[in-house]
Order: C-alpha cells, then sequence, then structure tokens
C-alpha cells in the first residue's frame, strides 16, 4: 500500500510547497504553511451532479436566452442582483459579525418558500433550535423552508439530491468541511474545495446558491482570493452594528451591474428595504450650518442626495491633518490644493475633517464640487442655502467638468424640494431642466463658489 504524501500549503494565499518555509513565497506572510496530506486520487463519493460532454460551437451559431429570474418581495435584493436570482448562480455574501447576513438570508428564504418554492438552508454555525428562535423573531411560518444543522459536505450534498430544492442558503463557507481533506475547516483547503463542489452541484441541476463567507479584520472575505473568482456574485453586507441603516453592494456580479446598492433599515421583525434614502440621509441635516453641502452621487442606475460636512479649523501641529469619513484623504488633500492656489484661500495650515453622512461610502468624481465647496464654506465660515445642491468634478486647473446622468440627479434633487443646482455649464446641452427647480451652468471653480457663497 502506499504511502500517501504531505504538502505544505499557505493558509493565508493557498500556496503548496513540497517542504515548509519559514516565509510563504506567494504573500510573503510568516508561518503560515501548514502540513497537510495530499488529497486521495481514488474517485471522490461526493455529489458531483450529471456528467455532460460539450462540443466546441461557433460563437455566432450560439442562440443568447435571456435568463429566468427568481424574484423575492425586497425589491432592494432584486436590485443589486441584476433583476432577481439566476438558477445555476453561486453567490457569496460576506459582511461583519453581527450584520444581519443571516437575518436577510432567512427572510429571502422565507419569501420564496412562500412563493411554493422549496429552500434549504444549512446552517453550520447555529442549531435548527437556534434558526428556529430567530424565524419566530421574524414571523417566518413556511411549510416549504427546510432547515438543516450540517457541516459534513458529503451529508449536505445527499440531503440536496434527495431533497431536490429550487434555492439553497449555506451559512456559512467557513464551517463546511470535505472529508477527504485532511485540513480543518475554514483553511485555505477545505474553502477551496468545499465552494468547488457547490459550484457543480449549482450549475449542473440549475439550483442558485447563497454562501456566507466570513470576513477579515481588513473587512476582506476570509479564505483564499479564488472563492471570489469561483463564485457569479460577491455581495458586501455594509453597516455599523449600533447604527439601523445596513447597506448591501455588489462587487463583482457576472449577471448584472455592480455599482448597484440596496439600503435597509433593521427593525424589531428583521430587514426592510428603504425605497427613498435620500429622505434618510438629509432628514437630520442641520439648518444655517457652515461646512454642509449636499450632492447627487448615482450609486449605479438610481441617485442618492447626501449630505456633505466638512469641518477646518487651524492646526496645532507641524503638519495639518486630512481625514475624510466615506470619502479618500488624498481627494481631500488635491480638493485643498485647488481652493488654495486656483481660489487663493490659505488652507496650508488648518485641519481638514470631510465626512459623509449616513454613513455612505462615495468614490465618484461628482462630488468633487460639492466637497470643495463645503470645505470653502467651513474655512469662511459661511453657510451655503439649504435649497442648493452641488454636482461637478473639478479639475486640477480649477475648472468644473460634465458628469453622467445629470438627468436623473437633478430630477431627484427637484423631488426632494431643492431649488437650485450648481453645476458644469457643459451638462446642460441636449436637453431641458424641470421647471420647479433652477439650473445654474458654471466653468471655474471660483464662478460656482461665487454663486454658492457670494464671492
Amino acid at each position: 500500500m502506499s504511502k500517501r504524501k504531505t504538502v505544505f500549503i499557505c493558509q493565508e494565499c493557498g500556496y503548496e510547497s513540497p517542504r515548509w518555509m519559514g516565509k510563504c513565497p506567494g504573500c510573503n506572510e510568516w508561518n503560515s504553511l501548514v502540513e497537510q496530506l495530499e488529497p486521495s486520487k481514488k474517485a471522490s463519493k461526493h455529489f458531483t451532479g450529471k456528467r455532460t460532454s460539450y462540443k466546441p460551437e461557433k460563437i455566432t451559431a450560439i442562440e443568447s436566452e435571456r435568463e429566468p429570474r427568481m424574484l423575492t418581495d425586497m425589491k432592494e435584493f432584486n436590485r443589486v442582483l441584476g433583476g432577481g436570482v439566476v438558477p445555476g448562480s453561486l453567490i457569496l455574501i460576506g459582511g461583519d459579525p453581527g450584520i444581519g447576513k443571516s437575518t436577510i438570508l432567512l427572510q429571502i428564504s422565507s419569501q420564496l418558500a412562500n412563493k411554493q418554492v422549496p429552500v434549504l438552508y444549512v446552517s453550520g454555525e447555529e442549531s435548527t433550535q437556534q434558526t428556529k428562535l430567530r424565524a419566530d423573531r421574524l414571523d417566518i411560518k413556511s411549510d416549504l423552508l427546510y432547515v438543516l444543522a450540517e457541516t459534513n459536505l458529503y451529508d449536505i450534498s445527499k440531503h440536496i439530491s434527495d431533497l431536490k430544492p429550487s434555492f439553497i442558503v449555506i451559512d456559512s463557507i467557513q464551517t463546511i468541511y470535505n472529508e477527504e481533506v485532511t485540513s480543518a475547516p475554514g483553511s485555505v483547503s477545505q474553502v477551496r474545495e468545499c465552494t468547488s463542489t457547490l459550484m457543480k452541484i449549482a450549475k449542473t441541476e440549475g439550483i442558485p446558491i447563497v454562501i456566507v463567507g466570513h470576513v477579515t479584520k481588513e473587512g476582506a472575505i476570509a479564505g483564499p482570493r479564488m472563492l471570489e473568482h469561483m463564485v457569479d456574485t460577491v455581495l458586501y453586507f455594509e453597516g455599523e452594528r449600533h447604527h439601523t441603516y445596513r447597506i448591501l453592494r455588489s462587487v463583482k456580479n457576472r449577471f448584472g451591474s455592480t455599482n448597484e446598492m440596496g439600503i435597509f433599515e433593521m427593525k424589531e421583525l428583521g430587514l426592510v428595504e428603504v425605497m427613498n434614502p435620500s429622505e434618510i440621509f438629509l432628514e437630520e441635516r442641520s439648518q444655517g450650518a457652515s461646512g454642509s453641502t449636499v450632492v447627487a452621487s448615482m450609486e449605479g442606475t438610481r441617485p442618492v442626495l447626501v449630505e456633505i460636512q466638512a469641518l477646518i479649523s487651524p492646526s496645532s501641529f507641524g503638519n495639518p491633518r486630512r481625514m475624510g469619513t466615506g470619502l479618500d484623504n488624498n481627494r481631500i488633500s488635491l480638493l485643498m490644493a485647488v481652493l488654495e492656489k486656483r481660489v487663493g484661500l490659505m488652507l496650508q495650515n488648518q485641519d481638514a475633517y470631510v465626512k459623509v453622512a449616513g454613513g455612505v461610502k462615495l468614490d465618484e468624481p461628482a462630488i468633487d464640487l460639492a466637497v470643495a465647496i463645503s470645505i470653502a464654506s467651513s474655512f469662511r465660515d459661511q453657510p451655503t442655502k439649504p435649497t442648493d445642491i452641488f454636482i461637478g468634478e473639478v479639475g486640477l486647473t480649477g475648472e468644473i467638468r460634465r458628469v453622467s446622468r445629470i438627468e436623473q440627479r437633478i430630477q431627484e434633487a427637484a423631488k426632494l424640494g431643492f431649488k437650485r443646482v450648481i453645476c458644469s455649464k457643459n451638462n446642460l446641452e441636449g436637453w431641458t431642466p424641470p421647471k420647479q427647480i433652477e439650473v445654474i451652468g458654471v466653468e471655474t471653480i471660483q464662478e460656482a463658489l461665487r454663486h454658492a457663497l457670494g464671492y
């Protein structure tokens, strides 16, 4: 009987080596290589689905078919996925502990079960009694929702083959283990092999599978980077545990846009979708306070109005601080340099603290003008008009550049009662703005400050 060999596998990146090394050549981590037995070459007893063989086809001869989608009752969740759940897709959702991943997936499972869709909810972290307690709190009563407390991949595959569900949730992938892999559950090898088997089930049987992934201290999904490459969709569930609002973002989607965002509010009966997030982000805005502006940012296909706050104060250190919450610190430094060079504001000895209210993260160029005007407003201690909104990209020479989807942004501002929009002059061509809102086109940052603050 031949002796099985051992390999050393990095627990951070999955690099394999025939001998132990103190430093991994793949990710440069120290003491991350762990000795494991090589998987046996005998045929796996795990479920692999129907075996099919395909022949090469001309791409012009392939008929394109629109994938039918399974719709949940949460329109926000459907939009983030690109219009619903695609059969046969593998979806990975990650987020901080306690953020609400299990809650939203149990709610979605119940909604699909109420539509006569058999759902299997596999929990590797909780017993069936614990899952039942959460279901009672969420008022979930669905006969087609099956709960399984299991971590053995072979047993899970057997139950899937017997039950034949139309929707599967695996909570979480770090707790599932394959008997043929000798490493501990949650290791790189286990996560890779278990995800590979689940992907075969999803593709061969046409069953959509949602897997929950733990996150590291940096906020990235734990396990090998290959995990995000294998799945069809990667979703991140964001928000602070001490606030009620949660944001669901798509960072990878083979069946839709990766710029969509869904907003939910955690209540006693679970997560409730927020249909008009602009009102939520602006409801606590202070009137007459300097350093506050409003910008219309695009999150996918939907405009969202958020408040940007800036606080400029004299620095007591040699190097002034530039801190931002919800936006990049480098963008703050860049815009302050433009204001100092092109407008003449002496900001080199000022600390700058800029925040996007509501916990939203903005990274599009259209927020530049609002950030710059909020900095100037705080520096001069002169508030802007509460009914003004600012949209535009600021160049290094002080010019205001056009942005995309200006019509949707201004229509959202008019719907919420704003009276004036200051944007790039080039954005005014080829369309007619709403009558109830005044649109002012500017070419430079000096011109925008003259309209906003009167200088």
